[in-house]
Order: structure tokens, then C-alpha cells, then sequence
């Protein structure tokens, strides 16, 4: 028999969709660095894999660490990384830990997306992401995906942010009223 630990009630849980979002304005910012150096030669950059990794970190330790659990895509979504047992910023060990499992899925995102028409086969390297990010599906509680369990992260709503999100729902809403009318 196990004991499953829950969330603190002060903490309410992030929708999967606002963490892919989230996850996706990151890796859209990185990506777009780090692709603005490639070029037109066939295979694997590794200027190209050195800049993704080194904006990776930047992007999700160290702005991370100094911005209150947020990253850029956290930010705009009101989400923020804490410590499960102790409900605060992870220490650098922690986010490093943490960004650096799903940033391996990330680089292999981002491959996969660079070599997608010149080899098709490429989207097998989305794999480990997928896996990685479907632990959080399966976890009903505390929806911490792999690299969450292993860092002792979870990601909770923040009232700090942007509210890109409603704001969009917002904009959606008032448009579809305009176009009813």
C-alpha cells in the first residue's frame, strides 16, 4: 500500500493545455534563436544545438531562479515552478535537474522541427517529450510530469503574471459577438 501525497490546498493545480502553452512559448523563443543561426547544410547544426542549450538554460534556470519560479511562457500564463515538500523557488541544483531532462526533449524538438521535410523519420525524435509530458497526464493529484517527480517540482497557478490567456478568451469572445452581430 502507498500513500499518496496531496497537494497543498493553497496551491491550485495548472491545466495541461496551460503548461503546454507555456511550454511552447519558451521553446518558440529558443527555437527561433537558435535557428536563426542554421544553415542550409543537411544534418545536425552544432552551433545550432550549443546556442539552443545555452538559451535553454538561460531561459528556464537562471531567469527562472531570479523571476519568482517564472519563466517567459510561465509569466504570461500566471504559472509558477515550486518545491513540492516546501512550496517555494527550487534552488539552482533543482531547476537544473529539472530543465535539463526536458530540455533534452525540447533539443530533440527542436531537430525534429529543423529536419521534418528533408526526413520525415525526424518526428520519432518527439518521443521522449511526449513520454516525459504524459506522466502528467496520468497523475490526477499533482500533475508533475517525469522531470517533475524527479526535481520534487510542481507547477501551480501564480496571480503574478500576464493572463495571456484570458486576455486571448477576451479578445475570442469579443470578436465572436461582433461577427454574430
Amino acid at each position: 500500500m502507498t500513500i499518496e501525497r496531496l497537494p497543498p490546498p493553497q496551491y491550485p493545480r495548472v491545466e495541461f493545455v496551460r503548461r503546454g502553452l507555456a511550454f511552447g512559448i519558451d521553446f518558440l523563443i529558443v527555437w527561433l534563436l537558435s535557428s536563426l543561426l542554421g544553415t542550409s547544410a543537411l544534418g545536425i547544426q552544432i552551433l545550432q544545438i550549443l546556442v539552443f542549450a545555452i538559451a535553454w538554460l538561460v531561459l528556464r534556470v537562471v531567469v527562472v531562479y531570479n523571476n519568482q519560479g517564472q519563466s517567459l511562457g510561465r509569466y504570461a500564463l500566471d504559472m509558477r515552478v515550486l518545491e513540492v515538500e516546501r512550496g517555494r523557488v527550487p534552488d539552482l541544483q533543482s531547476l537544473l535537474k529539472r530543465e535539463s531532462i526536458v530540455g533534452v526533449g525540447a533539443l530533440l524538438l527542436s531537430i525534429a522541427l529543423n529536419n521534418i521535410i528533408r526526413n520525415p523519420t525526424a518526428i520519432l525524435l518527439i518521443l521522449p517529450l511526449a513520454i516525459d509530458c504524459g506522466a502528467a497526464v496520468s497523475d490526477p493529484q499533482l500533475r508533475q510530469t517525469w522531470h517533475d517527480r524527479y526535481a520534487r517540482t510542481m507547477i501551480v497557478s501564480s496571480r503574478r503574471g500576464y493572463s495571456l490567456d484570458i486576455k486571448v478568451k477576451r479578445i475570442l469572445e469579443s470578436v465572436r459577438r461582433n461577427v454574430r452581430k
